[in-house]
């Protein structure tokens, strides 16, 4: 029997859990299951990461305290990983005492022996909040481009990166203060120090997918650099221990405590379980010289890669730990082919999945899409629906469905005392072996073919032998028995195969079977002689009216993106309230400003995500620029816009806009204009194209 901990990243106390982060807790509820069907002690922990300042923030809008804000969540998430079955042993949060003692541990280890270093650093400082701003909450004017209200890393409109300090007129989004420099002494862990030992790490054991080793080189080549790991106060986390008395509080930065709360968890579930037969020994997961007597497995998204890969296993190794055995990355979540997106609805969060649809569709559906491979999958919305009625209803559930009854009615529910097809049921029981090491391996898709081929088996079998046809002849009273007996022994056998992915539904399978007993071993004992119960529906279809209902139930309007580009539209105009100001036609964009409107008639504007392909001059024009937009359409929209002052070309190219769509064309001197770019600003002094994100999709409707 082997010893497994396994752990998945830990969700941020600051939101809710969506389709997206399900995919992970999903694959490693999967794998824990699986591995503890095959006999193995495993043991699945996870925790809130609980810290930061855009927690302390959150609670500060709210009105509560950061520790009523982090309870609040916490609670919400663990509502919905239970509603989609996810068994964890321990859910805790990194803003626990167990989390303190190991961070703090872990940090004096790597200062004793020399891995800690210090150096000032120059930041932006908000002088009415009274702390420094981290690149998202400052904004300001680019200093390549000259766009305005850009975020402090990098410009959306002309793509370059800077640092924050760069900014022109830079303004705090906390309190629209002007922020000064300012200069703090900062902590920072020495990564480059394990450069040989991470090297090693990486392509040791199988710890990593070889795309993921792969990528890990790059960086390797492209040279590691310190990490800072600490954050000045006012900051929700740990005091740094040990720092002088007369420097300003220092805590640590959120991504040192979050991956500690992998052990913290874990203690607080050793200290549970003391004393019970259910003991865990700590050290025996955690210490160094144990490293080969258990394993440790950490489920992830690509996206976190560099931390879990690279400054977790350095952490450790620095500060006398066990490594962890393997780490899992994962891929994104598409639906319908496309990230997800709030205006088509496809921005699910789990409490809505789960408030139209069984979470088990969902556990299959993953399940029928996870490899090993670190690959982005796709929700198919209507290939999840059809998946699921043929697989779990058509295939394996039609399988009891069709055979119970005979059994039931003619021979109070007794199977036969033998098995008259042993050669099939053979089969199907050496599949098993295939399917658990497919399941060991990640492969989850594989081990649902598999399955499904043992269900079609079945379904195959029962056809050619016709028990309804037998029931109505004289002399075959047997043969109706064997025959269902057999169907049913076959539908054990999925049961314990599936169990991992759908546990809700083998657990009421257990009753129909009348079993205690569904793990990997059990399907070498076949059901001779044994008697089942009255067979109840387990698994209703999927109905495309209920998919519908949690598409339109997840759509959230996008008018409040676009009202401040609206509201600029009306803006005040030499000093005047806009329903003053009447209107004012530009004679070569032959635009207007228009004066307030209603509700009713601004419902009437379609705006769409639109992307631009082309770009130019326009020549004779001195302020004219012409677009060539893609906005979901058959064809490309021609756009004339007014900012050729603000603008070269080449700064829009690629870029996402919103395209007023419904403007009646427009006949000028250079063409048809076939709709509006919306910008924001003063058209004397700046005018900033409303540009989105990559993952807006194309020809969406802000509603």
């Amino acid at each position: 029997m082997r010893e497994i901990l396994v752990t998945s990243a830990l969700p941020y106390a600051n939101g809710y859990i969506h389709l997206g982060h399900l995919v992970e807790y999903i694959q490693t509820d999967i794998w824990a299951r699986a591995m503890k069907a095959q006999g193995h002690q495993v043991t699945y922990v996870c925790a809130d990461d609980a810290h930061g300042t855009a927690i302390m923030l959150k609670a500060e809008a709210n009105g509560v305290t950061p520790e009523e804000q982090i309870a609040s969540v916490k609670a919400s998430h663990e509502a919905d990983f239970a509603k989609f079955l996810i068994n964890f042993d321990n859910y805790h949060s990194t803003h626990s005492e167990e989390n303190k003692h190991f961070s703090e541990l872990i940090y004096r280890r790597l200062n004793d022996a020399g891995h800690i270093s210090t150096k000032d650093v120059e930041q932006l400082f908000d002088p009415e909040k009274q702390l420094f701003l981290a690149d998202r909450f400052v904004k300001g004017t680019c200093p390549e481009c000259a766009a305005a209200d850009q975020y402090g890393d990098n410009c959306e409109v002309c793509g370059t990166t800077y640092d924050a300090t760069d900014l022109k007129d830079p303004h705090s989004t906390l309190s629209d203060a002007t922020p000064i420099l300012k200069t703090s002494k900062h902590y920072f862990f020495n990564l480059p120090e394990f450069e040989q030992f991470l090297k090693d790490w990486t392509r040791s054991d199988n710890r990593l997918q070889t795309s993921v080793a792969n990528k890990l080189q790059e960086w390797f080549e492209a040279g590691l650099a310190t990490w800072d790991i600490s954050r000045d106060a006012p900051y929700f986390g740990f005091q740094i221990p040990d720092t002088p008395s007369d420097e300003p509080d220092k805590y640590f930065y959120v991504w040192l405590d979050a991956p500690v709360g992998y052990m913290a968890s874990f203690k607080n579930l050793c200290d549970k379980r003391a004393g019970t037969d259910e003991a865990l020994d700590f050290d025996r997961y955690w210490m160094q010289e144990n490293e080969h007597k258990t394993e440790v497995y950490h489920f992830i998204g690509k996206d976190i890669v560099y931390f879990h890969a690279l400054f977790w296993p350095a952490m450790l190794a620095g500060s006398e730990f066990r490594t962890p055995t393997g780490v899992f990355a994962h891929g994104f979540l598409m639906v319908n082919g496309e990230k997800m997106s709030k205006s088509r609805g496809t921005f699910i969060k789990a409490e809505t999945y789960a408030d139209h649809l069984h979470p088990e569709y969902l556990r299959y559906y993953f399940a029928s899409k996870l490899s090993d491979k670190v690959e982005d999958i796709n929700l198919d919305l209507e290939d999840f629906m059809q998946k699921v009625n043929s697989d779990l209803v058509g295939k394996v559930v039609n399988i009891a469905s069709r055979s119970a009854g005979f059994l039931v009615k003619k021979y109070d529910g007794m199977l036969s005392e033998i098995c008259v097809e042993s050669e099939l049921l053979e089969d199907i029981t050496k599949t098993g072996d295939e399917i658990a090491a497919a399941y060991e391996n990640r492969e989850f898709s594989r081990a649902m073919r598999l399955i499904m081929q043992c269900a079609d088996k079945a379904n195959e079998y029962i056809d050619a032998k016709k028990p309804w046809s037998l029931a109505k002849q004289e002399g075959t009273e047997q043969e109706v028995q064997d025959v269902c007996s057999v169907a049913i022994n076959i539908f054990r056998q999925l049961m314990v195969y599936l169990a991992p992915v759908l546990p809700e539904l083998t657990n009421n399978a257990k009753e129909f079977l009348n079993l205690d007993d569904l793990s990997f071993a059990s399907r070498n004992e076949w059901l001779l002689g044994h008697k089942i119960n009255k067979f109840k529906p387990l698994m209703q279809r999927i109905e495309e009216k209920d998919v519908a209902a949690m598409v339109e139930a997840s759509k959230e309007s996008l008018a409040q993106a676009a009202a401040p580009v609206a509201s600029k539209a009306v803006a005040k105009k030499d000093n005047k309230p806009a329903k003053e100001a009447g209107t004012d036609i530009d004679a070569e964009t032959n635009t207007e400003q228009a004066d307030y409107i209603g509700i009713e008639d601004f419902a009437k504007v379609e705006m769409k995500v639109a992307h631009v392909l082309a770009c130019n001059h326009v020549e004779g024009a001195d302020k004219l620029l012409q677009f060539t937009l893609d906005v979901g359409e058959d064809k490309p929209r021609n756009v004339f816009s007014g900012i050729r002052k603000f603008y070269e070309p080449e700064q829009l190219l690629d870029k996402k806009v919103i395209c007023v769509t419904n403007l009646a064309p427009r006949k000028m001197k250079f063409g048809v204009s076939e709709g509006m770019v919306l910008s924001t600003g003063n058209p004397k002094t700046q005018l900033t194209v409303v540009t989105l994100p990559d993952n807006c999709v194309i020809g969406d409707v802000l509603a």
